[in-house]
């Protein structure tokens, strides 16, 4: 069943639409009517629907430029446009927004009904497309040699010189990286409502279903994709333009992923972004940092894309050489109980081996480097760690035995997860601080957008609405208007203030807009609101 609304400022057209076409028996689920383009965006936002279908001529917001964000953030949200106007600039720029049909009214029911059969026709067949095991076995079959992807995974995993990534660039026809570029890494979490048989094969299907997705999303970006043994689906994306413009694009193309894959295979991935470098040679950075990043779905929960900043910033200097990074790992997403099992079992092994104990000092020592290096990647550098690595690197040398020094491990291990979360809540909390600085400062500019806040607190879209939702208790939309309303209330009582004008100072440059979304909040106009002031001190 999939989701539609209706967008159209006459109620008469509204009502006529949900009481005469059984939207059911068509493979729809109503979910709401909207009288404005702004309201609608507001419920796209909240509800993502599957079809808009929407008027030309509105007040607030008008049905192109509903579509236009529609389309932007939004692409695979399929929109049928509406209008009484028989223009011709009106359908090129319908045409030009790849809308799925423009129709002009008065239409009957019938045409509606027809038009409903005809749009569910085009997303059974999409999601046909991509169920359709015997065409992902012939694709299968048919898919990149695992030579290019074995060369692909060496080139993220251990890194190449730039003579030989120039050599298998040519060889295999692969596009030269531009100045920016950045890792993305998806992982399936399950295969959710899918009961799977036990042969291998069915498992692999699934696998090449979700790939292919993958892989046809990331052609839209210019995007270098390849599998990896472990079975995660990875792309190369990059850039001649800002940091931040390749930052979005690689967000976009994450969560278009994570939106089709449990759409039409119904099932999840996690995806992690990594850092952004800046030479093909420089890739096993970014593409640890996306690893890292898809370790925190153990925080977050799955079918999340997770960017490596939004969880641990940019580090200060070159990261720390590798070691066992499950250890790492455990620690960094804070399960202590999963980290005291892990150093169990690594004790175990170390009495079984029968290793001299000088051996297992420094095999300690080792230890707890590795962990200092992964404080310093994740705590600020404006915050001095509070652990003394030194006194810690010494105080293994008292111990005399394997016992012993496991309890002494796990106290580091402790300490240093204790360090990380009260930095991460120290991370989070500066950065929806200075976002709430930001709203306060600029509440009246009416241009204001989540994308200019992310970007002003250097955050992911998905991440911040997360964060600031769980610190605030609003969305950054509730939060806006709650401030706007406060200052509407403070110029309404202290000064002589047309409505008008006060909509104009507070960030609404639609009076009605305004007046609308106050009587919403306060209950009464702005006007009622005034004089029950006046009469409340007796003026």
């Amino acid at each position: 069943m999939y989701k539609a609304i209706i967008v159209d400022d006459e109620a008469v057209v509204r009502v006529g639409l949900k009481n005469t076409i059984d939207w059911r028996e068509h493979g729809f689920e109503l979910i709401g009517d909207y009288a404005n383009g702004r309201e609608a965006w507001e419920a796209i936002e909240q509800d993502k629907p599957d079809l808009v279908i929407s008027d030309i001529s509105m007040p607030f917001m008008d049905g192109l430029e509903l579509a236009g964000l529609v389309v932007e953030s939004y692409p695979y949200i399929k929109i049928i446009i509406l209008t009484g106007f028989d223009q011709f600039d009106y359908a090129q720029q319908a045409l030009r927004l790849k809308v799925s049909d423009f129709i002009l009214k008065p239409i009957t029911a019938r045409e509606i009904r027809q038009l409903l059969d005809k749009v569910r026709g085009e997303m059974d067949e999409e999601r046909q497309r991509r169920e359709d095991l015997s065409r992902l076995q012939s694709q299968l079959k048919q898919s990149v040699p695992l030579l290019k992807e074995r060369f692909l995974e060496r080139l993220v995993a251990v890194g190449l010189g730039k003579a030989e990534i120039d050599d298998r660039f040519a060889y295999f026809g692969l596009p030269p990286l531009a100045a920016n570029t950045v890792v993305v890494a998806a992982d399936i979490d399950d295969f959710g409502e899918r009961e799977l048989l036990s042969y291998e094969h069915d498992v692999e299907f699934l696998r090449f279903a979700a790939f292919d997705i993958f892989e046809e999303i990331a052609e839209r970006e210019q995007a270098i994709v390849f599998r990896t043994r472990e079975e995660r689906m990875v792309a190369i994306l990059s850039l001649n333009g800002s940091e931040n413009d390749l930052y979005e694009a690689a967000f976009r193309f994450a969560e278009a992923v994570r939106y089709h894959i449990e759409k039409f295979l119904k099932f999840t991935v996690t995806a992690g972004v990594g850092r952004i470098c800046h030479s093909a040679e420089m890739l096993p950075a970014s593409y640890k940092g996306a690893l890292s990043a898809l370790d925190y779905r153990f925080l977050y929960g799955k079918n999340q894309v997770l960017g490596i900043l939004d969880m641990e910033g940019q580090p200060d200097a070159v990261p720390p050489p590798s070691w066992d990074r499950k250890l790492v790992s455990i620690v960094k997403t804070g399960s202590i109980q999963e980290a005291h099992d892990l150093i169990g079992r690594g004790i175990a092994e170390l009495k079984q081996s029968r290793v001299p104990i000088e051996a297992c000092f420094l095999y300690m020592q080792k230890i707890v480097l590795t962990l200092m290096n992964a404080i310093q990647d994740v705590v600020a550098h404006d915050r001095e760690a509070s652990i003394d690595s030194q006194m810690m690197l010494m105080d293994v040398y008292s111990y005399k035995t394997l016992d012993e020094i496991e309890g002494w491990l796990k106290q580091v291990v402790y300490a240093v997860m204790t360090e990380i979360a009260d930095n991460r809540n120290h991370f989070t909390s500066m950065q929806i601080h200075r976002a709430v600085e930001y709203i306060e400062t600029n509440y009246a500019n009416d241009k204001m957008s989540l994308q200019d806040l992310c970007r002003h607190v250097l955050m992911s879209t998905s991440y911040f609405s997360l964060v600031f939702k769980q610190q605030t208790g609003e969305t950054f939309i509730e939060y806006l208007t709650g401030v706007r309303m406060a200052k509407a209330k403070e110029l309404l009582q202290s000064t002589s203030l047309k409505s008008y004008e006060i909509a104009c100072q507070v960030g609404y440059s639609d009076p009605n807009y305004f007046s609308l979304l106050f009587k919403k909040r306060a209950g009464v106009t702005p006007k009622e609101y005034r004089d029950k002031l006046t009469k409340e001190n007796g003026f």
